[in-house]
C-alpha cells in the first residue's frame, strides 16, 4: 500500500519511515507533485492535522495522514502547544524555538511537558484520527544532536538522555510520534478501512 504523508519536514518523513518498517509505502508531498505550503490555521493540533490532510485529499485525490504536533509545558500553562513550530515566530526556527523556551523556562522548579501528537487519515474518504503522548521533563540545556524542534532539551519520562540523545529506532519506541504511527500501522494493517 502507498500513502502520502503530508508533510514537508524531511526528518519526521525518516521517523515514519522507519517505524513502518516497509510496512506501508510513505509518498511525499513532492512525490504527488505537492509544492505548496500546506495550510495550518487551526487552533487545536486536530485541526490542523485535518487541515492539512484534507487538503492534498481534497487537491490531489489520495489517501494521505498529516500530523500536528505540540510541546506542552506545565508551567507555561501548556504553551506554546498548537504553536510550538512557531513559537519564536516567523521564519520558524528550531534554535529560536528552543532558546525562547529554554529563557521563558528560567527559575520554574516544575519542568514536566509532554509532546503530543493527532495524526489525521484520509484513506478512500473517510477520516480517522491517532493520537500518540510522551510524558517528561525540559532540561535546563540543549544536549544530543539528532532529532529535530525541541528534542534537544525534551527528557522523556524513564530516561537520562534527551530526544535528540536517542537513535530514531529508541525514539520511535517510546515517542508521541511513533506511539500514534503504532496506531495508524495497527489499523491498516486490519485492514478494516
Amino acid at each position: 500500500m502507498k500513502i502520502c504523508f503530508a508533510t514537508n519536514n524531511p526528518k519526521k518523513i525518516e521517523e515514519v519511515a522507519a517505524a513502518l518498517q516497509g510496512k506501508i509505502q510513505i509518498v511525499s508531498l513532492q512525490d504527488i507533485g505537492c509544492t505548496v505550503e500546506l495550510p495550518e490555521t487551526g487552533d487545536t493540533l486536530d485541526a490542523n492535522a485535518f487541515e492539512k490532510a484534507r487538503y492534498v485529499f481534497d487537491h490531489f485525490g489520495v489517501n494521505c495522514f498529516a500530523d500536528d504536533t505540540g510541546l506542552e509545558v506545565a508551567a507555561l500553562n501548556g504553551a506554546p502547544g498548537v504553536y510550538s513550530g512557531r513559537f519564536a515566530g516567523e521564519p520558524r526556527s528550531d534554535v529560536r524555538n528552543v532558546k525562547l523556551l529554554l529563557e521563558k523556562m528560567q527559575g520554574q522548579e516544575n519542568r514536566s511537558a509532554r509532546f503530543r501528537t493527532v495524526i489525521a487519515l484520509i484513506i478512500n474518504g473517510k477520516e480517522y484520527q491517532f493520537d500518540g503522548i510522551a510524558e517528561g521533563k525540559i532540561t535546563h540545556i540543549s544536549s544530543g544532536e539528532g532529532g529535530f524542534g525541541y528534542d534537544p532539551v525534551f527528557q522523556p519520562k524513564g530516561e537520562e538522555r534527551t530526544f535528540a540523545m536517542l537513535s530514531i529506532q529508541e525514539k520511535n519506541e517510546i515517542s508521541h510520534r511513533g506511539k500514534a504511527i503504532k496506531a495508524l500501522i495497527n489499523f491498516l494493517s486490519d485492514g478494516k478501512f
